[in-house]
């Protein structure tokens, strides 16, 4: 049987369906179109919402949202994921606003975008590969709970009628599917319940009430701010969060999304193109904002979008609903939207993760990182924080079971010309196996000389040449001689640089 290899190049980022493709066959172009005037109706509220939280004008957040989708359709790394306005960039920018004004919060949008072009240059998005599995799980779980918590105002002291609405989109989004995936279920739910609401003239919360709708395009904003070191220690650290925090959502959902599509995208360029969209959102006024997990499950999941074509027109739709249709907008009520957003939640969470046979054959240590970053996340509603801290937990954890796969072993030859003390040493060496390591060796009790074999091992930092300096010293203080055997070429030339050098035991 041959076997046949592929060189991996630049084309294992080749999107399929193409953007030619879906333009050239009618049933993808009708998904992708529909599949992004159902996002569009999504991110209305959510922009106008989010506008709020970083306290701004509503137009801020929806502009922002136009602006993003259509410039990362063209600059972004992975097709049909969906970049707008968000929760986490509000929370961080918001004190920018509250403390120093509009001038300053558009300034501090695009210094961020900046900072995510530099760094998507000096290769932050390589730093993914560190990001486990397990704490890739707990922050879809957490952002299907966050997603499904954030509908609960609107489901909590509002008029009965918004119940069996709810119920309604729930069962026209779970039945449809099975009938036709042609003309996606959430937007045959958006338009049943408002055709439903409008003429039976039900009194329940819409669009309407979120927030005013804007009435022109927007326009290019350059703030008027002195460009001075002062101004910069001011914006830099909100900019600095931004990107941050920006980058990190983005590339989590990202690598979510290859693996729902079992494609690759191409992440240096996805966090160039989040940078680029954020400069084009500050320099029209917008808020800045990054990738949304919620309408990218709509547009790809719950609609089947696959191409840069939905993501695109999910921001001219913004754009045409609000301003062209905002009198027929302002009436669709937000259970449709609710509706959309709890299935939403259900496709996101992963429910394999909790089955008991599941929790059964992972490790302890999986499961730990996995509910320390959906509690984290929950309780601060901060995905930067949250995957930071899961990292840390697993490196935490990893570390500690590695640290026991070293082990030492003695063996005493007496019936040499010079009595000798074999000890083989297995597994990694580092800063926490080789703490453990110095207690292993009987120093008074073994005889003049020692042969210390490390060949069924490896040295993997400085903590562990200090160790073997401070055993070597020891035994040099009760007047017995070391040798030190086996390292393999990488173990041979870290010890050789360090050893003697780094004051261990003297």
């Amino acid at each position: 049987m041959a076997i046949v290899s592929k060189p991996i190049t630049a084309n294992r980022y080749r999107a399929e369906p193409s953007v030619l493709t879906a333009l050239r066959t009618p049933r993808l172009l009708t998904r992708e179109v529909l599949a992004g005037l159902v996002v569009a109706m999504a991110l209305i509220p959510e922009a106008i919402a989010f506008s709020i939280i970083a306290g701004v004008d509503p137009r801020v957040g929806l502009f922002s949202s136009f602006v993003m989708a259509v410039t990362i359709a063209f600059v972004g790394g992975r097709p049909a994921m969906i970049t707008a306005a968000t929760g986490a960039i509000a929370l961080v920018i918001a004190p920018v606003a509250r403390e120093y004004g509009m001038e300053y919060f558009i300034a501090t949008v695009i210094l961020s975008g900046v900072l995510q072009i530099v760094l998507s240059l000096v290769g932050v998005a390589k730093l993914m590969r560190f990001i486990p599995r397990s704490v890739m799980v707990g922050f879809v779980n957490a952002l299907a709970i966050l997603i499904f918590g954030a509908q609960l105002p609107q489901l909590l002291g509002v008029p009965f009628m918004v119940y069996p609405l709810v119920a309604a989109g729930l069962i026209i989004m779970i039945v449809m599917p099975r009938i036709t995936k042609v003309i996606p279920a959430p937007l045959v739910a958006i338009v049943v319940l408002t055709v439903a609401t409008v003429v039976t003239a039900i009194n329940v919360p819409t669009i309407g009430d979120q927030g005013e709708l804007p009435q022109s395009l927007p326009e290019l904003f350059i703030p008027n701010i002195p460009l001075t070191w002062d101004t910069f220690t001011i914006i830099a650290p909100y900019a600095l969060g931004m990107a941050l925090v920006g980058i990190l959502e983005s590339l989590m959902t990202a690598k979510f999304v290859d693996e729902i599509t079992d494609t690759h995208s191409n992440k240096t360029r996805e966090t160039w193109g989040q940078g680029v969209a954020n400069v084009m959102s500050g320099i029209f006024g917008g808020m800045g904002g990054c990738a949304m997990i919620g309408q990218t499950m709509i547009n790809v999941k719950a609609s089947g979008a696959r191409t840069r074509i939905s993501t695109f027109l999910a921001g001219v739709f913004l754009l045409v609903l609000v301003l062209g249709l905002g009198d027929v907008l302002a009436v669709v009520p937000m259970a449709a939207l609710v509706a959309v957003m709890i299935i939403v939640s259900y496709l996101t969470f992963d429910w394999h993760s909790i089955r008991l046979s599941t929790l059964k054959r992972m490790p302890k240590s999986e499961t730990t990182v996995m509910v320390a970053t959906v509690v984290v996340i929950v309780l601060t509603h901060n995905l930067a924080i949250g995957v930071v801290v899961g990292v840390i937990v697993a490196m935490v954890a990893f570390a500690r079971r590695v640290a026991h796969l070293a082990g030492v072993e003695r063996t005493v030859e007496l019936n040499q010309p010079v009595p000798t003390a074999y000890y083989t040493v297995t597994g990694a060496l580092f800063f926490a196996s080789s703490n453990d390591l110095l207690t292993q060796f009987e120093y008074a009790d073994d005889p003049d000389r020692i042969v210390i074999d490390l060949s069924a091992s490896h040295i993997w930092d400085a903590s562990t040449v200090a160790t073997l300096d401070a055993i070597t010293y020891k035994y040099e203080r009760h007047d017995k001689y070391v040798v030190i055997e086996g390292l393999n070429e990488a173990s041979h030339e870290l010890h050789s640089r360090l050893a003697g050098n780094l004051g261990a035991g003297h």
